[in-house]
């Protein structure tokens, strides 16, 4: 027996892990102090009316013989891919009804769609970035290259003409940055793309929380994407399905690599490993692309940008550099002079009892920046940047 050798080139610690590790430490240790978590990016609000009601008619149809369901179809129900192509037209975007797969999440398939592409591709990620990009192309031995994001170019790197790629990352609103792409530099992105013939692995778990109409939610938007681009999304931060758990994927039919589409490959991939999101998750996922479940949604997506909106006031008060905040429900911050992102965590865990994610866990480019997450209470949110504030 052999082991795969690449995990061992992975990190000790997954990033969110030691975050927790270190905040159950100080909390044994100051069991007084009222800990605020801005870090890791899950939701506070619960699940609408709408959804509720919706996975409360599904279990009670699962209770009774004549409507009890087994195993569905893999790539998901025809209602719910039906409504997540209504929601994509509503945006102007066309869509094949066997372009859509319905997941467990954008995290699962932003890892399992490496299943379908060979070993030796150039890989090309920004840094900072999401950790799953990159610590799942590590697990499969692949060489990664590195978009260089900084605040220079406000964290969204472009294309070099002169670097050749087969498998490109972008995350717009992007986490951990919250920064998020025009139409005309995703138009330039797509045509790198397609002129190097490579796949755009494309990340809009939080296209919700764009508020700006000129800028895109999708990356379908843009005219030659569906020849070079996947897209990923979820509804665990627009609708609260973080321990729910359902997302869905893109693949366009005109997606193809020497004649073969990528759609057929995905679809081969995932009836052989995957057995498809309950029927209850999938009744309720249905429910969040209503008509009442869109009006409840976004009333939770309103509180988190407000949450958004306070942090950035506090911010901007204190003369601190940012990114997000706007169209995101992340802010990135730059630290205080003479501070490391982990040095930074300490002190404000220790000093005002609040918790963030160190910019550094996202990618050396993130040295001296730090993540917050809108994901809060409201009151405890006022509380942390109050206590922020003072700290300076």
């Amino acid at each position: 027996m052999k082991i795969n050798g690449h995990y061992l080139e992975l990190q000790d610690s997954y990033l969110f892990s030691t975050i927790a590790k270190k905040v159950a430490a100080f909390g044994e240790s100051h069991p007084e102090a009222e800990i605020i978590r801005m870090g890791i990016g899950d939701v506070t609000l619960p699940l609408c009316p709408a959804v509720v009601e919706a996975m409360q008619s599904a279990v009670a149809e699962m209770g009774q013989k004549e409507s009890f369901r087994g195993y569905g179809p893999e790539q998901g129900y025809d209602f719910l891919r039906e409504a997540i192509a209504a929601y994509y037209a509503g945006n102007g975007v066309s869509l094949e009804l066997e372009e859509v797969f319905v997941s467990d999440g954008a995290k699962s398939d932003v890892g399992n769609i490496l299943d379908i592409f060979a070993q030796d591709n150039q890989v090309l990620i920004p840094n900072p970035v999401y950790p799953v990009y990159l610590d799942t192309n590590i697990m499969a031995g692949r060489n990664v290259r590195y978009l260089q994001a900084d605040a220079s170019n406000g964290f969204l790197p472009m294309p070099d003409e002169t670097v050749d790629a087969d498998i490109i990352y972008l995350c717009s609103p992007n986490n951990p940055t919250g920064a998020v792409y025009n139409r005309q530099q995703l138009k330039t992105w797509v045509d790198y793309a397609n002129q190097k013939k490579a796949v755009i692995l494309f990340d809009a778990a939080y296209e919700a929380f764009i508020q700006d109409s000129s800028l895109p939610r999708s990356i379908y938007e843009i005219e030659g994407a569906k020849t070079c681009a996947i897209e990923f999304c979820s509804l665990s931060k627009t609708a609260g399905f973080t321990g729910t758990r359902c997302g869905y994927t893109i693949v366009p039919l005109a997606l193809e690599c020497g004649g073969t589409k990528l759609n057929r490959l995905w679809l081969r991939r995932q009836t052989t490993k995957f057995n498809g999101v309950p029927y209850i998750v999938q009744r309720g996922a249905a429910a969040v692309f209503s008509s009442e479940g869109q009006r409840q949604t976004k009333e939770a997506i309103a509180y988190y940008q407000k949450n958004a909106a306070v942090m950035a006031q506090t911010l901007q008060k204190m003369g601190v550099w940012f990114t997000g905040g706007t169209n995101s429900p992340y802010i990135w911050m730059k630290c205080p002079a003479g501070y490391s992102s982990w040095e930074y965590f300490d002190k404000l865990l220790e000093q005002a009892h609040v918790v963030g994610t160190p910019g550094v866990g996202f990618g050396e480019n993130g040295e001296g920046f730090f993540r917050l997450t809108a994901f809060g209470d409201a009151e405890k949110t006022k509380e942390a940047m109050r206590r922020m504030e003072a700290l300076g």
